[in-house]
């Protein structure tokens, strides 16, 4: 019996303000994206996720909604939409959205009205209390800034925003709030969207109350507080609600960015098809910090392949990435960049390494071509609210310096810049100025480069996609981790009745000894160089992958 189709497609992650111009106006739009179809077509990719097209004031780069049934202006129109769709549909690419309903944007029409009056009818859409002895209702620090809680001078309270000022946290245990965002699924659904993907949907809920956190605190004595709004009891009420009232008898799918999950509460949410069909764990994009984010330490590959077995066994089907709009690029960061020789082979090698595994692949844009961490130097060429809040905290020339690392190596901008389509001007994004610097290795990283070389980190993602896309063993087999303890190799093997695959994969920089001679395993149907069957060791990043049946 067939899969369901979320399970068997490989996925491709659009950031729309950065992936094609069609007007000159240095920002990516629906009409670009439709001029690229082709191209996600040739790639192999069965389904896109999109991220927020919404009307919206750009606070948090679209993540902050101001109307759920508008397009931004300057992406486009509903129209623009409708096409978009239509060209994706007729090459049997799925569309999933991307939707935000922890929070909206405060210009949405639901906040204006919450905060001209108490009495407004949606005052209660939204999170509003008293404060304490002048101060906030609770010591909740925000994800962007220090306080989670803003005061209102029209109406004499706080509001709770878990992320920015301009984004208002919605109150989830309002049933009139529930009914909108369900209504306004259904028609997205209506209109032939093939699924959403819920941003921070593990935070609807929050304690009863909302306690004081009583961790460690940060800037100004406020409390990260996760333990009070992350996996609360009433998220599970709020999902499956949410299933009946607008998956049940469609054939689409929901896959939650789930922060916070653990292998422990993961089915949860997955383990009954009740809630979510996916989830996004976020324990691999944690591997090179150590407490903040912002402190990156260096890459071990044992503890990368450490968290990736560990969601193997955890659950069922797992989401397989390497990054998206919020994680630096992942050659810059799993990889190595030091040569083009390394670069090449270490992008290949992770793709090798985690889009085999058992799940749903989805690859960001531009790590197809290997696209690599960007020089930012100044305050000036970034544009993440987080990069520049981060900055704005700093009160040294020591803080200013650690921030900036932190940036480089971790910073959201990295994953933002122009998709690199060709070595000419602007990387062929836009004919205008675009809203944030090109990387400059455009001139030698870029689409059109590597569609002529068979050789090229493009041709290689081809190539696996279309292995993957092929076979029953790859697609729905069993996992089994092979070399546990190895410090530099990644191994597993993909099988199902008689076909079976071993994925042999060295994430380090150095030469890796191998138990047996590579051709026990089977006969090679991808690699990332030539491969001596009778050699007992991995080259550096190299990435093989042998069949026997």
């Amino acid at each position: 019996m067939p899969e369901a189709w979320w399970k068997e497609r490989v996925f491709y992650q659009i950031y729309p303000r950065s992936f094609q111009d069609s007007n000159g106006d240095g920002i990516g739009d629906l009409r670009g994206i439709i001029s690229r179809l082709d191209y996600l077509k040739s790639l192999g990719i069965g389904a896109v996720w999109l991220c927020p097209v919404y009307d919206s004031p750009n606070a948090d780069m679209g993540y902050d909604i101001r109307d759920y049934e508008k397009i931004m202006t300057e992406f486009g129109t509903m129209e623009d939409f409708d096409e978009l769709l239509r060209g994706l549909h007729e090459r049997d690419i799925k569309l999933v959205m991307d939707l935000v309903v922890n929070h909206s944007s405060d210009e949405h029409r639901w906040f204006v009205g919450s905060r001209s009056s108490r009495d407004d009818p949606y005052r209660d859409y939204y999170i509003w209390r008293d404060g304490k002895d002048g101060r906030e209702p609770n010591n909740w620090a925000s994800f962007f800034t220090p306080s989670a809680w803003s005061f209102d001078e029209t109406t004499g309270q706080w509001y709770l925003h878990l992320f920015a000022e301009k984004q208002p946290d919605l109150n989830w245990e309002n049933p009139s709030l529930r009914e909108e965002v369900y209504a306004m699924m259904n028609r997205w659904f209506d209109k032939g969207v093939d699924g959403f993907r819920m941003d921070v949907i593990s935070l609807l809920a929050k304690a009863p109350g909302l306690p004081d956190g009583e961790g460690e605190p940060g800037a100004g004595g406020y409390v990260f507080s996760s333990e009070h709004f992350a996996f609360q009891p009433r998220l599970h009420e709020y999902l499956r609600e949410m299933r009946r009232r607008c998956f049940d008898g469609r054939d689409c799918m929901c896959v939650g960015e789930t922060a916070f999950v653990t292998t422990e509460n993961a089915n949860s949410v997955v383990g009954d098809g009740r809630e979510l069909d996916l989830l996004f764990q976020f324990d691999l994009m944690d591997v090179d910090s150590e407490g903040s984010k912002w402190n990156a330490v260096p890459f071990e590959p044992l503890k990368f392949k450490q968290v990736m077995a560990k969601w193997q066994r955890a659950i069922d089907w797992n989401t397989l990435f390497l990054g998206n709009h919020d994680q630096p690029r992942a050659v810059s960061r799993f990889g190595e960049v030091s040569t083009p020789e390394l670069w090449k082979r270490s992008a290949k090698c992770l793709a090798a390494c985690v889009y085999l595994q058992r799940g749903t692949p989805f690859i960001y844009q531009g790590e197809e071509l290997g696209m690599t961490n960007a020089p930012f130097e100044t305050r000036g060429q970034l544009r993440d609210v987080e990069e520049l809040n981060l900055l704005a905290l700093c009160k040294s020339e020591a803080e200013l310096a650690r921030a900036w690392r932190g940036i480089k190596a971790k910073g959201r901008d990295n994953a933002r810049t122009p998709m690199q389509w060709s070595a000419g001007k602007n990387a062929g994004f836009s004919t205008g100025e675009p809203w944030i610097m090109v990387n400059p290795n455009c001139s030698w990283i870029n689409a059109e480069a590597e569609e002529r070389d068979p050789d090229s980190i493009l041709s290689f993602y081809r190539e696996l996609i279309a292995l993957r896309n092929s076979s029953p063993a790859l697609l729905r087999g069993g996992w089994q981790e092979l070399l546990p303890e190895d410090r530099q190799i990644a191994a597993y093997v993909r099988n199902l009745g008689d076909e079976e695959y071993t994925v042999l994969c060295n994430l380090s920089g150095e030469q890796a000894g191998l138990p047996c001679a590579l051709g026990k395993f089977g006969e090679p149907v991808l690699a990332n160089m030539p491969a001596d069957l009778a050699a007992n060791t991995l080259c550096p990043y190299q990435a093989l992958v042998l069949r026997r049946s």
